[in-house]
């Protein structure tokens, strides 16, 4: 007896059945069988090992594709788990799934991993590949599953086993003597894995919840060359130097104290001004655009977040003052805008002569971050936002939809951002009755206007179901930091719920009133995450138009501070941001602190300069441009600016 199997190509041929997905590999060519991992069969994602016995569509996978990819990391995190078992026999094991750049593996143990255990378990892992274990997998019924996990004493394996559903299949994988409750797929055998690396044991709360136990977490990464795992490396080290965390707290950007609060960063002058050059330009560029500025309350009562909806889902991401226990007037500090600039909108009747109607607020917000999501300037419980909501007929959409993606194409160009992105249509879940507003006729219309125009703009997206807001799909810009996590930067949202909850209307030309449409927008998003995405991407080094300081005055001896007080005086009323630097140091010590500031330009003054009135300019770009006329490097730096040159 025969099946066939139609390859990736189109192809058909035909095996014994019985043939492995393996087999199948080494068919194709040995090249393949030595670079399989698992493969893909009718879609689903099946060990190497896994038989044949009817006709099928089969995919071998490699380290390059995505799922050959997490089928390699989650292994190692296997190797992981194994080795740490051995070194630490009471370690209780959690979970260790593959995650985008590596692996984790979490463990109830009594103390926390130190830099040394990260090397002992290391080279553990180094002889369980060495061992080249065989791995394969098997299945149990539910309470014989849950009598080998508590024989092996693993409690939150038996935890995971009594939360699947009663008509689960509750497989494992045995790796000589390890064995882990998994769905697999895996690879065939520990010795495929050739290249890992432990980078770091953190604490994480079991399943995320802050309820549950603090547990220890190994963070770890493998690739299948060494040398695919030493240009990782090399990256991630260039990545930690690119760190906004690290280089905001350097530069002076940025601050936090423990006694204010995590998520509640500090803005130093220096990076209060680069925030405020970025809401200056934001702002002037949105009313160039059409946009009417607003100035709404940080607050309200608890009654505008129930006509929202927010109350009823998103009061847990919300930060209440008052009790309703209590009886009193309970107050909420707001999330978003929108309900805010609604109120506004319906303070008269509005005609379809006034429509679009577009509002704009540089808005601070306030939301409840878990503790474990705190990260820097990207993920903080304060914040400041380009907040903006155009009500416009459902004739207009499509155009102000456009202007939109326009005005945040123009905000991303000039950051030099624009390439650093790519585009999410995040729909609604129809499953999910709880997280948004139930009305799946509205829906499916909006979301397929959404992507009507999404097409016809010819923007490249990905969907990704589950990810709307409560009321209604949205265009996610998405972006990863330095270290490779992915961040929602930019929103816009269309909206078919509130103008109905908030009874907004306005009087067509047929003198009926009718429902508008809201499209809820930022333009360059969060003005926090922004610097910090900023920060990263240039390392420090803000283009001329954005940096805090733009020149920095650095004369040679005292004989020279007067003159070099002209110059900053007379740079100043140019509105050039300068600094002197008065110090009694050598010039060559001075023009290092410089660099390291990531200052654009530093004007070297000495005796040649005071006599012939002109500059010595080091430019942080262009080098060491010698000696100009002052009124030539006015010249240049304005224009500069001006052009917003990066």
């Amino acid at each position: 007896m025969s099946v066939k199997v139609t390859l990736k190509d189109g192809s058909v041929i035909e095996f014994a059945r019985g043939t492995t997905v393996g087999e199948v590999a080494r068919a194709i060519s040995r090249r393949l069988e030595k670079d399989a991992l698992v493969g893909e069969v009718d879609g689903k994602l099946r060990d190497l090992s896994y038989p044949l016995n009817e006709d099928a569509s089969v995919h071998i996978l490699t380290f390059e594709d995505p799922a050959g990819r997490d089928a390699f990391r989650h292994t190692t995190s296997h190797i992981l788990a194994q080795a740490v078992l051995r070194l630490f026999p009471d370690a209780k094991l959690g979970i260790g799934p593959s995650i985008e750049t590596g692996f984790y593996y979490d463990f109830d143990v009594a103390q926390p991993f130190t830099p040394e255990d990260l090397e002992r378990i290391e080279a553990e892992m180094a002889k369980i590949v060495a061992e080249d274990y065989s791995i394969e997998s098997f299945t149990l019924p539910r309470a014989e599953a849950i009598a080998l996990m508590e024989e092996r004493g693993e409690p939150y394996k038996v935890e995971l086993i009594n939360d699947l559903p009663d008509d689960a299949v509750i497989s494992f994988y045995k790796q000589g003597e390890f064995v882990d409750l998994c769905t697999g797929p895996h690879l065939p055998s520990t010795g495929k894995v050739k290249a890992f690396k432990l980078l770091q044991a953190a604490g994480a709360y079991w399943r995320g919840s802050e309820k549950n136990k603090m547990l220890q977490r190994i963070y770890g990464t493998s690739f299948p060359k060494k040398s695919q795992l030493d240009e990782y490396l090399a990256a991630l080290e260039e990545a930690k130097k690119r760190d906004h965390n690290k280089l905001g707290r350097e530069l002076e950007l940025f601050t936090t104290v423990d006694t204010i609060g995590q998520g509640l960063p500090l803005l130093m002058p220096k990076g209060a001004k680069v925030l405020q050059l970025l809401q200056r330009f934001v702002e002037d560029e949105e009313e160039r655009r059409g946009y009417l500025i607003t100035k709404t309350p940080l607050m309200a009562k608890k009654d505008l977040y129930e006509i929202s909806g927010h109350w009823d889902h998103y009061r847990d991401g919300m930060f209440i003052i008052g009790d309703d226990d209590q009886e009193e007037e309970v107050f909420a500090l707001r999330p978003m805008t929108c309900p805010f600039q609604f109120m506004i909108y319906k303070s008269k009747l509005r005609s379809y002569r006034e429509l679009p109607l577009r509002y704009a607020e540089t808005s601070t917000l306030f939301r409840n971050e878990s503790s474990g999501e705190m990260h820097g300037l990207i993920r903080v419980r304060q914040f400041t936002i380009s907040e903006g909501h155009i009500i416009c007929t459902p004739e207009q959409l499509e155009e102000e939809f456009r202007g939109v993606i326009d005005l945040i194409d123009y905000m991303l160009n000039t950051l030099g951002l624009r390439e650093d992105i790519w585009f999410r249509f995040s729909k609604w879940d129809p499953n999910n009755k709880e997280k948004y507003i139930d009305n799946p006729e509205a829906w499916e219309h909006a979301q397929a206007s959404m992507k009507a125009i999404l097409d016809r703009l010819g923007l490249e997206y990905e969907e990704a179901e589950g990810e709307a807001a409560f009321y209604g799909p949205k265009l996610d810009i998405q972006a990863r930091n330095v270290h490779g996590k992915e961040d929602t930067i930019i929103t816009v949202q269309i909206d078919f719920a509130l103008p109905e909850r908030f009874d907004m209307s306005y009087v067509d030309r047929d003198g009926a009133k009718k429902r508008p449409l809201i499209i809820h927008r930022t333009s360059i998003g969060c003005y926090e995450r922004t610097l910090a995405m900023l920060i990263e991407k240039y390392a420090g080094a803000l283009p001329t138009w954005l940096a805090p300081t733009q020149v920095k005055i650095l004369p040679i001896s005292d004989n020279h501070l007067q003159y070099a007080d002209e110059l900053a005086a007379k740079l100043r009323a140019h509105g050039i941001r300068v600094e002197t630097d008065k110090r009694s140091e050598k010039i060559g010590y001075k023009i290092r602190e410089g660099r390291l500031e990531r200052v654009p330009y530093l004007l070297i003054i000495g005796d040649k300069e005071v006599e012939s009135q002109s500059v010595s300019v080091r430019c942080r770009r262009e080098g060491d441009l010698g000696s100009m006329p002052f009124s030539e490097f006015v010249h240049k730096l304005i224009h500069e600016v001006e052009a917003k040159a990066r």
